[in-house]
């Protein structure tokens, strides 16, 4: 028997699936789907929280806590490569649940906004889940255990519009924001309990606050520039100012790093090509297939006005019961997708699911106007989405060695949440400007639909070309990985 035998007990590639892997899957699983079952019951509740609090500044309700996640991931991701996934993911989960339970008592609109910005500190705890996946699992069930938790996208998408319309419509928004205060304290539980710590620790033990407050505070300057850029206006000096900022903090970010004795993301990882490529690649094809949710959500619940709105006038319930053959299929594939890494080249898996997710959207600027044709462009776009989710985090893997895995993962994950916003914003801003203001609120036409699924088709497509550039990696299934007892 090895010492390491010795002081970690069986290993997992000996051991096979186990209760123990099971219960951690499920632990982080419920990790990975808390922040966008937080962001659908925020969005859908946004409306009620807008006029029970006559407020119109209503888009901080969920922009805060976009910006102070969007901050704090250089911190988490350093902090999980110092100290310990799991005891960064219980202290971020922790400090969100305190946030949410106090969004969930408030008596007054900034009291709300001080919670929900609070609530925020949890969101990097996704990438620091997909991280631990490596460390958790056996090497034979690391790609599979990645598609199950990338197919969380799916479930939230498939159950979480009949709870969100149960909670709103039966109980109102303070059932929402107390929903998502339970799931955060179950999510707490689960990783006190189900979760082992990851042995692996990076050796530079220093944390970078200079470097994270340039690049953390430079990428939330650029997000909360683009996610105001369409109230304040593109060119206004405003807009242009805060952009420049941002991007100047990040130029200034990348020679400090260059220079300082304990570096908060080594720029040797960022330039190797496999890592850039995949970022690039990934975040393109991600961020498009997330910021798609934006269009057919105001498509199907904004109400029919001739000549003034054209959108569908669905209830919630009516639009979760359309849009769920798509999900399930985001769902299976995304499990299949997990098992197909180990026998097929990534890059074909990702550009496969790019190109449907391309071919689905272009079909949806032309085919948006009934339930039929909702049905009929989801079953090419959800095999898609499934396929990009879960090849994404399996190609960072791929990419970087264990001690480099979450500092891999938290870069993708603000590459990728920086395209998601500047895409949104796009989405809004093609949308708007065939719009129609009628009595102080926004409606949009058909014709800004169309031309927003075109915008999304395009820039999958843009993903899916930038796959070529992506240099071959190893099968996943021979990656160091299973380093947790």
């Amino acid at each position: 028997m090895s010492p390491t035998d010795t002081v970690q007990g069986t290993r997992p590639e000996e051991s096979g699936f186990s209760a123990r892997h099971a219960l951690a899957l499920v632990a982080l699983l419920w990790t990975v789907a808390l922040n966008p079952i937080t962001g659908l019951l925020a969005g859908n509740a946004q409306a009620e929280v807008a006029i029970h609090f006559r407020t119109t500044h209503i888009a901080w309700f969920t922009l805060g806590a976009a910006l102070i996640g969007t901050f704090l991931t250089p911190f988490a991701m350093k902090a999980a490569a110092m100290y310990g996934k799991k005891r960064v993911l219980v202290v971020i989960t922790v400090l969100g649940l305190v946030g949410d339970v106090v969004a969930a008592l408030a008596t007054s609109y900034e009291l709300l906004l001080v919670g929900r910005v609070f609530a925020g500190v949890y969101g990097p705890s996704a990438f620091i889940a997909y991280a631990m996946a490596r460390d958790v699992f056996p090497k034979r069930l690391v790609g599979a255990a990645s598609g199950v938790l990338a197919a969380s996208v799916g479930l939230v998408g498939l159950g979480g519009p009949f709870l969100s319309a149960w909670l709103l419509d039966s109980n109102g928004f303070r059932a929402a924001l107390w929903f998502i205060a339970c799931s955060a304290a179950a999510c707490l539980l689960l990783q006190l309990f189900c979760i082992p710590e990851s042995p692996v620790r990076e050796s530079n033990q220093r944390m970078d606050w200079i470097g994270g407050l340039l690049l953390g505070g430079g990428l939330t300057a650029v997000v909360y520039a683009i996610g105001e850029g369409s109230h304040w206006g593109w060119t206004s000096g405003k807009t242009l100012t805060w952009i420049g900022l941002g991007v100047l903090a990040v130029l200034v970010f990348i020679p400090y790093e260059t220079r300082t004795a304990h570096p908060l993301l080594p720029l040797t990882l960022i330039k190797r090509r496999r890592v850039w490529t995949v970022f690039l690649a990934t975040s393109v094809a991600a961020g498009a297939t997330y910021a798609v949710g934006t269009v057919t959500m105001i498509l199907t619940l904004m109400p029919e006005i001739p000549g003034v709105s054209d959108g569908l006038g669905w209830s919630v319930t009516k639009s979760a019961v359309v849009s769920a053959p798509t999900s399930v299929l985001v769902v299976v594939v995304a499990v299949l997708a997990g098992r197909f890494a180990g026998r097929f080249d990534t890059r074909v898996l990702l550009a496969a699911g790019g190109g449907l997710v391309t071919v689905g959207y272009a079909v949806a600027s032309q085919l948006h106007h009934s339930e039929w044709q909702f049905i009929v462009w989801g079953l090419i776009s959800g095999p898609g989405m499934g396929l990009v989710v879960a090849i994404m985090p399996i190609m960072v893997i791929q990419s970087v060695a264990p001690e480099e895995q979450a500092l891999a993962n938290g870069s993708q994950w603000l590459v990728q949440g920086v395209m998601q916003v500047v895409i949104t914003q796009l989405v809004f801003t093609t949308m708007t400007r065939d719009g129609v203001v009628a009595q102080g609120t926004q409606f949009y036409r058909d014709s800004g639909f169309t031309n927003a699924f075109l915008l999304v088709a395009g820039a999958c497509a843009i993903g899916t070309l930038l796959v070529a550039a992506v240099p071959k990696a190893r099968p996943v299934d021979t990656v160091e990985a299973g380093q947790a007892a």
